[in-house]
């Protein structure tokens, strides 16, 4: 079922409100954290800020989509899962970094209509940065289009990437990729947020991205955003991407091909290659 340009406008303003709300509350405890616990596995956090996000979300899709269906980190799965509307939230991307008093980090809200995403709103309060785009109508950052680098080397780019939090003990850990293309390229960072990750290739300040190991609550609303800036996202062979595999490629466009080329030529490193 398709969605007419004033329908998806009022999806995304609706996560605009959201992100809104959240990201008000997350700059109101920055610094004034009390309590940071582990979710289970070493690295994975959650705090108050995590929470407290997460339910002022949960507040404004139930007062305008009661209908919808809700995938939450925090929270897991809510409402009608057999909705052809899921929201996919993550109420802080970044929560190591904002635990630590460490930039970058936001709120994601992304909106998967029939398994598609099709509305995606990152919001980054420390910076005051608000990313938005909906299917056909563009990408934004605090209102102003955006589009990505015209970068065309890998030689001249700069790359992002991200390690899962089983890095401590599964071999595929992405070192080897990281150093591999430290190599080739100006530089690979290391943010530590997903969505934030996808926003800054999508205004061109990256020109690639790639990482394993993520949920759909990390991407959802990102890579709407990537593709309406005009850029490209994929498996890493290059095939078409699934939200549910946890892996993806994204880059400007014009270097997509170099990249994935690259990263299907990475062997793992030593030490676990023969562990």
């Amino acid at each position: 079922m398709s969605h007419t340009p004033e329908q998806l406008q009022i999806f995304l303003d609706i996560a605009t409100e959201a992100a809104l709300d959240a990201g008000a509350i997350i700059q109101s405890y920055w610094g004034n954290l009390n309590a940071i616990e582990e979710k289970g596995r070493p690295g994975d956090l959650v705090t108050a800020a995590d929470k407290a996000s997460e339910k002022a979300i949960l507040e404004v899709l139930r007062r305008h989509v009661p209908e919808h269906g809700i995938l939450a980190e925090e929270s897991g799965k809510l409402g009608d899962s057999t909705s052809q509307y899921l929201w996919a939230i993550d109420p802080l991307d970044g929560t190591t970094n904002f635990a630590h008093q460490y930039p970058p980090f936001g709120v994601s809200i992304g909106l998967l209509i029939d398994g598609i995403p099709q509305v995606g709103v990152v919001f980054d309060p420390f910076h005051n940065e608000l990313f938005r785009a909906a299917k056909g109508l563009g990408a934004t950052r605090n209102r102003q289009p955006i589009r990505v680098s015209e970068t065309v080397e890998l030689r001249n780019s700069l790359l992002v990437t991200g390690f899962a939090y089983d890095r401590r003990e599964t071999p595929d850990n992405n070192y080897a990729e990281f150093c591999h293309l430290t190599h080739l390229t100006q530089g690979v960072r290391r943010s530590g947020s997903a969505s934030i990750d996808l926003c800054y290739v999508s205004c061109g300040r990256l020109d690639g991205y790639w990482e394993r190991g993520l949920s759909p609550w990390d991407l959802a609303a990102g890579v709407v955003i990537l593709s309406e800036a005009g850029g490209k996202i994929t498996a890493y062979d290059g095939s078409p991407w699934k939200i549910e595999s946890g892996r993806i490629l994204a880059t400007n466009g014009k270097l997509h091909e170099s990249l994935s080329q690259e990263l299907l030529q990475v062997k793992p490193l030593e030490r676990w290659a023969n562990s």
